[in-house]
């Protein structure tokens, strides 16, 4: 399988090679990989072309956005300039973060996920952070979640759920979309990802105020918006994080802020949601 890798980089010098080791060592070599240099200031250009020369299948982007960090529209903006740039002869597109270590048999793996399931529209391995010299799950959302770090997308699929939009909370309107259009998704717990830096360290009061924002563009409505407010509060261990979200929400409500889905899929997203929420209820 062709895989197509676009990889979005900010100031990611001390990682951005690490992450270009692990994807040089696999046993299956990605057709193409893009690496995006949004704005950086520090060597994260020169550290990426210092590979290019004999690896050949590597290219990078310079662009200039805000230096500000805004969760989903920056990353995926520049995920975009990449995408851009590609043609279209791929079978699997990756939308990686500059921060992670691939075991070598990651890709592979993963092309056999896709081979043996023609309906597989998104496949990932799972996230792995550092804690007192321990590797351990980065457990922020459920493990039926891809982590928006290491997407990767059946061509189809990727074209049925209108590609990524740029905004806060991309990372999950994309799998709601994949089932909207009936495709699986599937997340294989062998495969540990090393995550060098974790999510959400640089987010502002705003960015949190975003989450929010995010869950009434998405037509979660006002009860599903409140318990997944308060479940990721609860998981992220900051109650006050709930009050941020929910202010979010109402800004966006207030506001009539446009949704990213149609009425349509958000029938679909909030039936899905509840169905979701009653059988953990039941377990």
């Amino acid at each position: 399988m062709k895989f197509y890798i676009v990889i979005p980089a900010h100031n990611e010098a001390d990682s951005i090679a690490l992450t270009i080791e692990s994807l040089i060592a696999q046993t299956i070599t990605p057709t193409k990989l893009v690496i995006v240099n949004d704005h950086s200031t520090d060597a994260t250009g020169d550290i990426v072309s210092s590979y290019m020369q004999n690896h050949p299948w590597i290219s990078l982007i310079n662009v200039k956005s805000e230096d500000k960090h805004l969760p989903g529209s920056k990353i995926i903006n520049a995920f975009y300039k990449g995408l851009n740039a590609l043609d279209e002869d791929y079978d699997i597109i990756c939308k990686f973060d500059a921060d992670l270590i691939f075991p070598a048999n990651y890709l592979e793996t993963i092309a056999d996920h896709f081979n043996a399931n023609p309906k597989l529209g998104m496949a990932a391995g799972f996230c792995y952070i550092k804690q007192n010299d321990n590797w351990v799950l980065e457990g922020l959302t459920n493990k039926d979640h891809i982590r928006g770090a290491l997407k990767s997308y059946r061509k189809q699929c990727f074209s049925d759920i209108g590609q990524l939009k740029p905004a806060m909370g991309w990372d999950t309107i994309d799998e709601l979309l994949a089932k909207f259009y009936h495709w699986d998704i599937l997340t294989d717990e062998s495969l540990h990802v090393k995550h060098l830096k974790p999510t959400g360290a640089s987010y502002n009061k705003s960015s949190k105020y975003m989450q929010g924002e995010a869950m009434y563009r998405m037509r979660y409505g006002f009860t599903i918006t409140a318990i997944s407010a308060l479940k990721l509060a609860l998981k992220k261990k900051n109650i006050s994080l709930f009050k941020d979200y929910m202010t979010g929400y109402f800004k966006a409500r207030t506001n009539k802020t446009e949704a990213l889905v149609t009425k349509e899929q958000g029938i679909f997203i909030r039936k899905l949601r509840w169905q979701g929420m009653l059988q953990k209820f039941k377990a």
